[in-house]
């Protein structure tokens, strides 16, 4: 089991920024990442962080977030960033972290967070 806590989010002005974060219970290691699921919509894959012993970090990002969206890690706390520039009202949604192994490997989900871009 893989417990993911995440913290954050909150009401923010469009062109406005936010840093998530989602700590893990263990290393960070396989793939982590951030879901995103507003009203309405299925949920959708933000960014991820791909982290293979003895080989350099791939970071992967859907094309709405793509310049405004930064993954950071930091590996002495077990913990992913994910900082939010230049927010906008359809960046308006419940964020959720996720991690797994590998394809196929059981999956864990952080509990959510709100984010609310609005003026």
């Amino acid at each position: 089991q893989v417990q993911l806590v995440e913290s954050g989010g909150g009401l923010v002005q469009p062109g406005g920024s936010l840093r998530l974060s989602c700590a893990a219970s263990r290393s960070i290691a396989g793939i982590m990442g951030w879901w995103r699921q507003a009203p309405g919509k299925q949920r959708e894959l933000v960014a991820s962080l791909t982290r293979i012993t003895n080989r350099a970090d791939k970071t992967h990002y859907a094309d709405f977030v793509k310049g405004r969206f930064t993954l950071s890690a930091d590996n002495a706390k077990n913990t992913l960033f994910l900082q939010m520039n230049s927010l906008q009202p359809e960046d308006t949604a419940v964020y959720y972290c996720n991690t797994y192994a590998f394809p196929g490997a059981p999956s864990y989900w952080g509990q959510g967070i709100q984010v609310t871009v609005s003026s």
